[in-house]
């Protein structure tokens, strides 16, 4: 049996602290944790200050933080995280906006959440007049920069994720954000 997967998305509410930060770990936990360069200790550091409930709320009162959500017969199966007063000195624009987080829980990865969340994440940055959306990347994390690619982004520099102890390098990936 097919999965339904009529995609909507939303914004965040308050109310979503729990099941987004419970979504927000386990997604990061699929992604990452079965990469033996990622120590147990530094992923489960990163991953308790990162998706705690109270981190989480601040985020979601935070005016700077915009979540989106994608929801699946209102079960919620993925996110975005964006922020605007964010920038590296690579990116280029007077506006940027960067997207700190897109995930789908493993489960439904593979029927269009990223690609959905993605377009309404650019439709939001175009509907602000941010002029350019900027993330970061880990450099071992082939499966994300070829989905981004497919966006239109380019590398324009590096920083360094800290995963608990471990100083990771990211690419810093940006697009430019046009009327279309």
């Amino acid at each position: 049996m097919e999965k339904e997967t009529s995609i909507k998305i939303r914004y965040s509410r308050g109310e979503d602290a729990e099941t987004l930060a419970r979504i927000a770990l386990k997604s990061f936990y699929d992604a990452f944790a079965d990469d033996p360069r990622n120590n147990p200790e530094d992923m489960k550091a990163y991953m308790d200050s990162a998706f705690s409930v109270e981190t989480i709320t601040a985020d979601l009162n935070d005016a700077n933080a915009i979540y989106l959500i994608a929801e699946i017969e209102d079960a919620m199966v993925g996110y975005a995280k964006l922020k605007t007063e964010s920038s590296e000195d690579c990116v280029v624009g007077k506006n940027p906006i960067e997207l700190c987080r897109l995930y789908a829980l493993n489960e439904w990865i593979g029927h269009g959440i990223g690609a959905t969340l993605m377009l309404a994440c650019l439709e939001h940055a175009k509907e602000k007049q941010h002029d350019v959306m900027w993330l970061g990347v880990w450099e071992f994390n082939y499966r994300a920069q070829i989905f981004y690619a497919k966006f239109g982004f380019e590398k324009c520099g590096e920083h360094v994720f800290q995963l608990g102890k471990d100083a990771q390098t990211d690419w810093v990936l940006q697009r430019q954000i046009k009327d279309e």
